[in-house]
């Protein structure tokens, strides 16, 4: 086999050479260090810290043992996480395409890229292969929520395997950690946890911070930087060292010279408004931008050359607006991004061409860190010095002009009101501290504010929210997956997450989505269809949420609850906990002092999903006083796809034997029928007609439903082609023997439990036992709470190369069985734990082992190491599942 050359491989990867550092960064990778990769890398922005994982990449190819299999890229900004997977899927398609990289497809085989926040939603490709090279992005939110076995909007079933494939195995790398100290404690709790823990099953995650503006001190470990090489380099030289000048502007009297209206002023200067330049302006407050964008909209009546960008902002107009590969995106923001090289493949040649002349874009935090623009200039206001340096990093990017930056701030700060403001205090007096250059603004280039004392720099920074210890006892709680109803001891992780503060400057945020199903599903209908597992069934995208200031979302619902009182509402809580209730219970037009305080308190940190058809949109931002449009796009459920444009789909008809053509349907596989009355009320099945039918489908991919195909899988094929699957992951992976048999014994009989006559006629099988099923193609749910996984933990029992196994692990095999469909961490509820053909004391007797194993495992081989093992068992359920859903689909079958 070839051997890997970084330099060729790299060039081919990226379409250019490597910096120094990056060729350093993978020396120390491939190297027989213990600490092969370091805990921090700080470098400076615009020298493609990105790059981590073509450098991971290439490494994992040289050396599998020393690197972990999947990667994880984190950073706190949703428009930077959508950059990063687009540029994780161009080093794909060059890996899959080009010639020179051979060695590498080799030995790493098709790459997996998923995202948890985007375009993309969760195309599911990490976790469908554990043995496959992946690359996941995503939010701290949504990254850290899963490692704790909880993910967010998560259903109980599927957080297991998402904390096990996340933290087993994995580099997670950190970007622009300063944001975000409290997530970078806990995953150092996390990797210290798990090394403590030494499970025969626990391949510890590895930590990389990755920061320009690190909030290390010096405690005596040496972050990995740039190289004396680099100092060298043209290129890298031509961005550190790249022009920007700041000048400093005080407003004397604030009362006169509002922020929004000063901003605005100079933004309409002469040599800004008739430079035909990109000019980026940064405000800390919402309120502040949409006044400046109002003010420079109306100078420029009719140009359309404003942009805002904003955290509250919903995701699919946010993907739109920054996305040129899209015919409808900004003309604007794409003044501000690279453009794709000509020889780029068609996917990533623009489809929007970016508007000439002068440009202005308005953001506030949501654009300033990690985002891939470059302004000509800059104006904004002051903040700490952590959020300033990110500012600069977003003008004159690449060293190829020369920017002015123009920071406006009141002459006079109040230091005493918070300690936020006595760091902005600190900042401003911290840069003009800065050399001046000939034309007399202060020197700001990347190289020379890395210069400054560095304990000055960290008392200018923004004050550190209080990191919340973690122990065990937590831990344990969190992965207790199975009680998903509130459990004493087991707050919610968004603490952990992100630390707790108690200021003016950072206030609760809440989340608003709308959904048809919320005004849909009501009266007797929510009987058989609970929104939880609705919402199980169709989880929340990122793509259809905006996220704002909890107070100012209040006023909003107020303002819609005026005319929409009545109109249902459901509430999310972190856990997934969905609350049923009204629109004017959450946020009263009437309410005032305490009554409003508790109302705003309640929706804190929750997300609130409204109606379609209720209004309180326009142009992507939550507006109470917005009416209902049929125009708007409230629902988008539907609107996302993954990389290859496949989608899940819902879609009416009105009847339920006549089904309409409906563009896609046929590829799709249904796990939801809902039959509708003229009062919304389920009709009986076996009713020949009905005004409306609402068909739930999916593409097919996944075990769940257990019982649900487009046509009948024998449940001896079904056990068969799982044991194949299981084998094939397990001999690609670094498990000893006994633990890959253990993977395969569960996954050959995970399913024993279904040959029940109560199973098999609940799924619509007439035809037992002369034919023992494993998956249905009818559209009937089991109307009993039997569990098929608790049988076969009976049935298991007398299998001879079960009864071969050691008695450790018989206990493994038995809790990998009973954790398939989530269940067993660590129960299985009262009304599940029986079994129609064994006896009552045996069910009980297996019920009461279920919690101890559990317990006894996790200590063995580690949370997130049983976790792992229970994905192993459940990706070879799901490829043996799709394998016969993607072979229906090619016979046209349909469910």
């Amino acid at each position: 086999m070839a051997d890997i050359d970084f330099d060729k491989a790299f060039c081919s990867l990226t379409g250019h050479p490597p910096f120094p550092w990056q060729e350093s960064l993978y020396d120390r990778f491939v190297s027989d260090r213990d600490d092969n990769i370091p805990s921090t890398c700080d470098l400076p922005t615009g020298l493609g810290k990105t790059s981590v994982i073509v450098i991971w990449l290439i490494a994992l190819a040289k050396q599998r043992d020393k690197m972990p299999r999947r990667l994880v890229y984190v950073v706190n900004r949703r428009t930077v996480v959508d950059q990063t997977t687009n540029e994780v899927e161009k080093l794909r398609h060059n890996l899959q395409g080009h010639p020179s990289l051979e060695a590498l497809r080799e030995r790493l085989g098709t790459l997996a890229i998923s995202t948890l926040r985007g375009q993309f939603a969760d195309n599911g490709e990490w976790r469908d292969d554990p043995a496959r090279p992946a690359v996941v992005c995503g939010t701290v939110d949504m990254i850290g929520s899963r490692l704790l076995f909880s993910g967010y909007r998560r259903g109980f079933k599927s957080k297991p395997t998402h904390a096990g494939l996340l933290g087993h195995d994995t580099l997670i790398v950190h970007d622009e950690a300063h944001l975000e100290p409290a997530f970078q404690n806990l995953l150092e709790s996390i990797h210290s946890q798990q090394r403590s823990d030494n499970g025969e099953c626990n391949r510890c995650i590895r930590v990389l911070e990755l920061t320009a503006t690190s909030r290390t001190e010096d405690d005596g470990r040496k972050p990995f930087t740039l190289t004396d090489l680099d100092y060298k380099h043209k290129l890298v030289r031509q961005r550190l060292f790249a022009k920007k000048g700041i000048e400093f502007h005080a407003i004397e009297d604030p009362n006169k010279g509002k922020l929004d209206a000063v901003v605005a002023a100079k933004a309409l200067q002469d040599d800004y408004k008739s430079s035909g330049q990109a000019i980026l302006i940064y405000l800390r407050k919402v309120e502040d931008v949409n006044k400046v964008v109002g003010t420079l909209r109306k100078a420029f009546r009719g140009q359309d050359n404003v942009e805002t960008l904003t955290g509250t902002l919903r995701g699919l107009e946010r993907d739109r607006m920054a996305d040129p590969r899209r015919s409808n995106a900004s003309r604007v923001f794409a003044r501000f991004l690279p453009r794709p090289k000509p020889d780029a493949p068609e996917s990533e040649q623009w489809q929007t061409e970016p508007l000439p002349g002068t440009v202005y874009l308005v953001c506030t935090s949501a654009g300033e860190v990690g985002v891939n623009i470059s302004a000509d200039h800059l104006i904004c206001d002051l903040t700490p010095f952590d959020s300033m340096a990110q500012r600069f990093g977003r003008v004159n990017r690449f060293g190829d002009g020369d920017a002015k930056i123009d920071v406006i701030h009141e002459a006079e700060i109040d230091t005493k009101k918070t300690e936020y403001e006595a760091r902005r205090l600190k900042t401003v007096e911290l840069l003009q501290q800065l050399s001046r250059r000939e034309d007399g603004r202060h020197d700001a280039c990347p190289h020379t504010l890395g210069k400054l004392n560095q304990n000055d720099r960290l008392g200018a920074f923004s004050p550190q929210p209080t990191t919340l210890h973690v122990d065990d006892i937590l831990f344990d709680a969190w992965a207790m997956t199975t009680i998903y109803d509130e459990l004493p001891g087991r707050p919610q992780v968004a603490d952990w997450l992100h630390g707790v503060t108690d200021n003016g400057w950072d206030p609760p945020q809440t989340h608003v989505a709308w959904r048809e199903e919320v005004g849909e599903i009501i009266g007797k209908l929510l009987e058989k269809h609970p929104p939880n597992e609705l919402l199980e069934d169709y989880p929340l995208k990122p793509h259809e949420l905006l996220r704002d200031n909890s107070d100012r979302v209040f006023m909003d619902l107020q303002a819609l609850a005026k005319s929409h009182g009545e109109k249902p509402v459901w509430v999310l809580d972190a856990q997934g906990h969905v609350e049923r209730t009204d629109l004017k219970s959450i946020a009263d037009p009437d309410a005032k002092g305490p009554q409003a305080k508790r109302l705003k308190v309640s929706i804190q940190h929750k997300t609130v999903l409204l109606p379609h058809n209720i209004g309180g949109l326009e142009k992507g931002l939550l507006k109470g006083s917005s009416k209902y449009d049929p125009q708007t796009p409230y629902d988008v459920a539907d609107e996302w796809s993954d990389e290859h444009g496949r989608r899940r789909l819902r879609y009416f008809t009105t009847d339920n034997t006549d089904e309409e053509t409906v563009s896609g349907a046929d590829q799709m596989r249904e796990i939801r029928t809902i039959i509708f009355s003229e009062d919304n009320e389920e009709i009986p099945e076996g009713t020949e007609t009905a005004p409306r039918v609402w068909h739930w489908c999916v593409r097919p991919r996944a075990a769940d439903p257990s019982w649900r195909s487009r046509e009948e899988q024998l449940l001896a094929d079904h056990l068969n082609s799982a044991e194949d699957f299981a084998t094939r992951i397990v001999n690609k992976l670094d498990l000893d023997e006994q633990l890959s048999s253990a993977v395969v014994i569960a996954a050959k009989y995970h399913d024993l439990g279904k040959d029940r006559k109560l199973w098999q006629i609940g799924i619509g099988n007439r035809a037992y036992p002369g034919k023992v099923l494993a998956k249905s193609n009818n559209h009937r749910r089991p109307n009993h709470h039997y569990r098929h996984e608790f049988g076969s933990l009976l049935d298991i029992r007398n299998q001879p190369d079960f009864q071969s196994q050691p008695e450790e692990m018989q206990e493994l095999i038995l809790h990998l069985i009973a954790a398939h469909h989530g269940r067993g961490r660590p129960h299985f509820p009262s009304m599940e734990s029986y079994d129609p053909e064994h006896t009552e004391d045996e069910a009980d007797a297996m019920a009461a082992a279920v919690p101890r194993r559990f317990a006894r495992l996790q200590r063995r081989y580690g949370r997130w190491g049983l976790a792992y093992l229970e994905s192993l068992v459940r990706a070879a359920d799901v490829m043996a599942s799709q394998t016969a859903e993607e072979q229906a689909v090619r016979k046209g079958k349909q469910p």
